[in-house]
């Protein structure tokens, strides 16, 4: 992965409902959702969620599927991946990193 690369996704993310439908997809794993269902769990519009998807797609995030008349989407977890290794690359200056430590819960829902 490269800057202009990294710049794109995380530009993608950095508005609440792109970050909000993404962790919704991450969270539903390979099969994805349909969109209409996808549109729900958001609580936005489908026009709405039609220009967020089309946001996280062109940063490559999210994949499309079409079955039948239902149009799904899923993570693209290999550029989720990229991402954070680009991320995480040199981390501590190659040195071993402090140890981490997960979140308490009240952290994870700020």
């Amino acid at each position: 992965m490269n800057n202009a690369t990294a710049v794109e996704a995380l530009a993608a993310l950095a508005q609440d409902s792109r970050l909000a439908v993404y962790r919704i997809l991450v969270q539903a794993g390979p099969d994805g959702l349909a969109a209409g269902v996808l549109a729900e769990r958001v609580g936005v519009p489908p026009n709405t969620l039609s220009f967020h998807l089309k946001t996280l797609g062109h940063a490559r995030l999210v994949a499309t599927r079409h079955s039948g008349r239902f149009v799904y989407y899923s993570a693209n977890y290999d550029a989720m991946n990229a991402l954070i290794a680009f991320l995480g690359d040199n981390c501590c200056g190659g040195r071993p990193c402090a140890p981490v430590v997960a979140p308490s819960r009240a952290r994870r829902q700020a």
